[in-house]
């Protein structure tokens, strides 16, 4: 006779079907510029059945038309509203220039749409705190598309980090150049032009997530473009024990991008492309994070690395989520407050910002 087993059985609940898996995150895609065909490349080096773009908006219709052509879009609009109004998109990537970021961030988390805002997610740390709150008021979610968060280069040293591989981080130096004096939108002070707004970011995210945070002070050093704006910038951030990060921008130079962590244990150090790093060395140890190759022709160095930022959205809005862990809103705004201080302290011009006397980070 067999033996009968006392297990418990797990049977299949009758008539009940198996859960389907999450359909794909549906993006809008908020301009047509060079940063969003770049995301759009991105995306489609990722699974389809996880990312579908359903629609462009531009605000001159033919150029939004082309741009659906081009990337085999069902839907082009000739106007940011029209966008909002799509029941069938889910998040929107906003990749406008720099004084667009608010406004249109506002119309689409009003609309209930989810939020990707490029970097800087706007001009100055009031209009932060603007976007921040019409999220939390929608409960819907927002973030700030700094993707160097989300390559794997970046996640690596990371870990290297709160592991303690290296020790106490004691030592953050990072310069990062390109030669944008005829672009432009990095020109022009109504345009929210800079090397801090378009490149400063980058060093900042590092210190504030590497360093710990706000420190405890901030001294900027720099030149200006003929139009006003801040041209070549050196930041030096002072924190508790005795740590230090400097940091440099530059729209007038070349330079490869590096920067580089010392620790009391060790050293790490992005040779190239600090922004969006591909390669790491580990006390003189090189290890290699190969991105996929695009489909088209792209505009910036290592574009298809922004299928990270993507696919860490659609993570959250999975987990219901509106905010992300990894890029929280609260260092969007300290970042902005960051960058504020270093502004004024080298008396860059911008467009109207808002209201004197905001409160620094290092008060």
């Amino acid at each position: 006779m067999e033996p009968v087993s006392t297990e418990p059985q797990h049977c299949p609940d009758a008539g009940v079907p198996p859960e389907s898996p999450p359909g794909p995150t549906r993006w809008g895609i908020c301009s047509a510029g060079r940063i969003c065909h770049d995301f759009l490349v991105a995306l489609k080096t990722l699974p389809p059945e996880e990312h579908t773009a359903v629609a462009v908006a531009a605000r001159d219709l033919p150029r939004a038309q082309a741009f659906a052509r081009r990337h085999g879009l069902p839907r082009a609009y000739g106007s940011y509203r029209e966008l909002a109004e799509d029941p069938d998109v889910e998040v929107v990537y906003v990749g406008t220039v720099n004084p667009q970021h608010l406004p249109a961030g506002r119309l689409f988390l009003a609309a209930g749409k989810a939020v990707l805002l490029e970097k800087p997610m706007a001009v100055g740390a009031h209009q932060v705190r603007e976007l921040m709150a019409a999220a939390r008021t929608r409960g819907v979610f927002l973030m700030e598309g700094f993707w160097t968060r989300f390559f794997p280069a970046w996640e690596r040293l990371q870990a290297l980090v709160a592991g303690g591989a290296l020790g106490e981080p004691r030592v953050l130096r990072g310069a990062l150049a390109f030669t944008l004096g005829d672009v432009e939108r990095v020109r022009e002070p109504g345009l929210a032009g800079g090397a801090l707004l378009d490149l400063g970011g980058y060093g900042l995210q590092m210190a504030t997530a590497l360093m710990g945070g706000a420190p405890c002070s901030l001294r900027a050093y720099g030149c200006l473009h003929p139009s006003g704006v801040d041209e070549t910038v050196t930041m030096t951030l002072e924190y508790e024990g005795n740590r230090q990060a400097v940091l440099t921008c530059s729209m007038a130079a070349e330079l490869p991008g590096g920067a580089a962590l010392g620790g009391t244990q060790g050293w790490a150090e992005f040779p190239s492309h600090m922004n969006c790093p591909t390669e790491l060395v580990v006390g003189g140890r090189r290890e290699l994070f190969p991105l996929p190759p695009p489909s088209q022709p792209l505009n910036f160095p290592h574009g298809t690395g922004l299928r990270y930022e993507a696919q860490h959205v659609r993570e959250c809005l999975l987990q219901g989520l509106t905010e992300s862990p990894v890029m929280p809103l609260a260092e969007s705004e300290l970042i902005a407050q960051l960058l504020d201080e270093a502004r004024r302290q080298v008396g860059a011009a911008g467009p109207e910002e808002g209201p004197p006397g905001a409160p620094s980070p290092m008060a």
